[in-house]
């Protein structure tokens, strides 16, 4: 693909924004990689990426919640790509206000700044977690909204937004649902390289609850959905889940890992790591037809190849890994 299109990704230096970068070069996109503004001067994710990549896009550093700073990076381009979030469900049982700053009034900044500038195209990115536990399975994007976490209601606050957005100013917001995604470069945060991390360094596989079952896409099938959505045209006002439309228990996730890694380790549920009971999320599978009506989208790597390329990663990086931090 050869594109003048210039793309504005916030969030730029996270797990999903940084392969987002990646692939937009790759794909001959003029991007701006927006990077939170820290003491140690770090791209984050950005990082990981090969030196031919990095020379072809321009990084600004700044914090999303500054309006004035959100203003000047949205200006002149066609295409923003909103990824920057507080992401971390156990943080958000400590410091809710913070997701509402960073989560809420960030996106708010990004959508003002699209419609003072006439961005075409915002891609807003919300969670399957603003849908809570499964009313009805699978789970389409008319099903009910519910505040489990204070992550999940800034989420919702954040998607509700952009929606008013479209409907009051004619912002061009598509807003994609992201099912969890894995795969290279995820921290800790996540379970899956809770697991592979502690396979290889601890005695035992320490995680929250076991049961939760979750809907797994891989890094590269999620990308592929977020350049769709900001390409595609006349999708604007809609929301679209990106997910495979299976699922597996967090124990059968664990288990799965460690036989293809070739280790036998117990695995066992550690309370210091399970949510409140009523905000736990006990399943989550994505309908995800409706991206491949409007959009062509669908997952294209299997499971195992994208476990395989997960454990490859950290295993190469271990020593960014800790086997103490808390899973979400």
């Amino acid at each position: 693909m050869t594109t003048n299109k210039k793309i504005l990704v916030t969030g730029a230096g996270g797990f999903i924004g940084s392969h987002l970068v990646e692939a937009l070069v790759r794909d001959g996109f003029d991007v701006t990689a927006m990077v939170r503004y820290g003491s140690s001067s770090s791209w984050g994710n950005l990082e990981f990426l090969d030196p031919e990549i990095k020379k072809n896009f321009r990084v600004v550093a700044g914090n999303i919640e500054d309006s004035d700073f959100v203003f000047r990076s949205v200006e002149g381009v066609d295409a923003v790509c909103h990824l920057a979030a507080l992401i971390a469900i156990p943080y958000s049982y400590v410091a809710p206000r913070s997701y509402i700053r960073t989560n809420v009034e960030g996106t708010l900044n990004v959508l003002e700044a699209a419609r003072r500038f006439a961005v075409g195209r915002v891609v807003h990115t919300s969670t399957s977690e603003v849908y809570g536990t499964a009313i009805t399975s699978p789970i389409d994007e008319s099903h009910p909204l519910q505040g489990q976490s204070p992550y999940s209601a800034s989420k919702i606050g954040a998607d509700k937004i952009a929606e008013s957005y479209y409907r009051s100013f004619g912002t061009g917001v598509v807003t994609l649902r992201p099912f969890n995604t894995y795969g290279p470069r995820q921290s800790t945060r996540a379970f899956i390289p809770t697991i592979i991390s502690q396979a290889l360094q601890a005695d035992t596989i320490k995680l929250g609850s076991l049961t939760p079952q979750r809907d797994m896409t891989f890094v590269a099938d999620t990308v592929a959905g977020f350049i769709a959505a900001a390409t595609t045209p006349g999708i604007e006002g809609e929301t679209i889940n990106l997910g495979t439309g299976s699922t597996y228990s967090i124990g059968d996730f664990a288990q799965r890992i460690l036989s293809l890694m070739g280790v036998n380790k117990p695995i066992v549920q550690d309370a210091e790591r399970m949510r409140p009971e009523k905000s736990e999320v006990m399943k989550l599978i994505s309908d995800n037809s409706k991206a491949d009506q409007l959009m062509g989208w669908r997952p294209r790597v299997e499971l195992d190849a994208g476990l395989t390329q997960s454990i490859e990663f950290v295993t190469r990086h271990i020593n960014l890994y800790r086997t103490n931090t808390y899973t979400v």
